[in-house]
């Protein structure tokens, strides 16, 4: 499994759920451990919340294995669809070991992800684990299972048609039900943010627009014909801020895409940092904003696990992915190699135009091909050189790699989160490209002052 191209979730997980099991019947046996105390405590800190998740997944367990076409809670039979039935009742009680099982699993990661977060204080990291909240649930998952009246029926998330995506997204979750949020004191939105800040200094809001306004589509319609439904902004920017305060962590917001001038104000205020993505600073002219230009309340990055690695966009990686997928058509492609080649120009006339390049580099796009070192020191030079309080590089802009982590839209047709590190962590330190990769991210670092951060 090692050796195979992609990550095989499912052998992989099947072959540690053997092993996980043998450990728990052996930490079964010790119940007056440090350990099983430790477990204990965590187990009742988690309450309720914990109780739902490890009742749905040991039901998907038991179901699945009567059923192997049964993969997901709507198609279960009536009496488990509802988590507060008699029959779910019972479950819990005949199969109390299955569901503790998925409780220890929990307790397991989160030990794991403490003990990340502690090795980052003591090197002195000043935020050491970066998460990432994500913007709904699937449907068929756990949390639409537990917590159904918190969700709108009738209708999925998207986004409008865009440069990015002509005929719009569909994201096919439903939105939140922001009166039953309301009435219940945000218990579920606050819960919510400290399971995904628990251990960590810094939290990512994915669509962060969402605390604002989601596009909301109607069932049998495409994404061409939704609307947007406000949501109570003012309560949810409150309660991130107390959150954020009480957990001692910043907040970054990803507002890429359609954002009005009220909500990139309502953020600034609120200190939240945005998002900012080299490939999408450009002035009104179409050229791409001077470091200078950028916000110092703000995250700066290479691209993001749905954009094009840097190797990609100047190949044009990511357009000729979308075509293979079905995605988009032998027109449309066309359209946006145009379209690349002039922001690649762009870009290059920029570099150039700051000194960032030297005087012997090509300065017509036709004359580099790919994207050459001199060039992808340049960009990484410009980011370093921006007053973001952060800056991110994706591993895959490290390495030059020319493959996204996730193409918007696609499925089976791209293996989407299944892409392999080119290099292990091992690897970094020990293979002579690897450090010359990292040796030019330390420099640039140090030369702008970062080398702190």
């Amino acid at each position: 499994m090692r050796d195979a191209p992609f990550v095989e979730y499912e052998r992989v997980w099947r072959l540690k759920r053997f092993f996980l099991q043998l450990v728990f019947r052996e930490f079964l046996r010790h119940p007056d451990s440090a350990r099983a105390q430790s477990f204990q405590h965590f187990v009742q800190e988690q309450g309720s919340r914990l109780d739902g998740f490890a009742t749905y997944c040991a039901l998907w367990d038991h179901l699945h294995r009567r059923n192997r076409d049964l993969w997901v809670w709507p198609d279960w039979p009536q009496p488990y669809q509802d988590p507060t039935s008699p029959e779910v009742a019972a479950f819990q009680q005949q199969h109390f070991r299955q569901i503790l099982f998925h409780k220890f699993l929990q307790w397991l990661i989160d030990e794991q992800l403490q003990a990340v977060q502690d090795k980052s204080d003591s090197l002195g990291l000043p935020i050491g684990l970066y998460h990432d909240m994500a913007l709904a649930t699937d449907k068929c998952g756990a949390d639409l299972w537990a917590y159904r009246p918190f969700f709108v029926s009738g209708c999925r998330v998207g986004s409008p048609p865009d440069g990015f995506a002509p005929d719009g997204q569909d994201w096919a979750f439903p939105p939140p039900n922001t009166v039953q949020h309301h009435d219940d004191g945000y218990r579920l939105f606050i819960d919510t943010i400290r399971a995904n800040s628990r251990q960590g200094g810094a939290l990512r809001i994915d669509h962060v627009m969402r605390l604002f306004r989601l596009y909301w589509i109607p069932d049998g319609m495409t994404a061409k014909h939704g609307a947007y439904v406000q949501d109570s902004y003012k309560d949810l920017l409150r309660i991130l801020a107390l959150e954020s305060v009480r957990g001692k962590f910043l907040i970054v917001g990803e507002d890429l895409g359609t954002v009005t001038d009220h909500v990139r104000e309502a953020l600034e205020q609120a200190r939240i940092l945005s998002y900012k993505v080299f490939y999408f600073e450009k002035d009104n002219s179409g050229g791409f904003y001077r470091p200078e230009e950028y916000a110092r309340q703000s995250l700066v990055a290479s691209t993001t696990h749905d954009l094009p690695t840097l190797a990609g966009f100047w190949t044009g990686r990511d357009i000729e992915a979308r075509r293979d997928a079905g995605l988009s058509d032998e027109q449309a492609c066309s359209r946006q190699h145009a379209e690349r080649a002039a922001d690649k120009q762009q870009m290059l006339d920029m570099l150039h135009d700051l000194r960032l390049l030297p005087d012997w580099f090509p300065k017509t796009v036709n004359q580099v091909p790919e994207l050459a070192g001199e060039l992808h020191n340049a960009i990484i030079g410009f980011l370093v050189q921006t007053p973001s309080m952060l800056m991110v590089l994706n591993q895959e802009d490290l390495t030059k790699e020319t493959e996204q982590q996730n193409l918007p839209a696609s499925t089976w047709q791209y293996p989407n989160w299944r892409r392999k590190m080119k290099y292990t962590v091992e690897e970094l330190r020990s293979a002579k490209d690897a450090q010359d990769f990292a040796a030019m991210f330390r420099n640039w670092l140090a030369r702008a002052g970062r080398e702190g951060a």
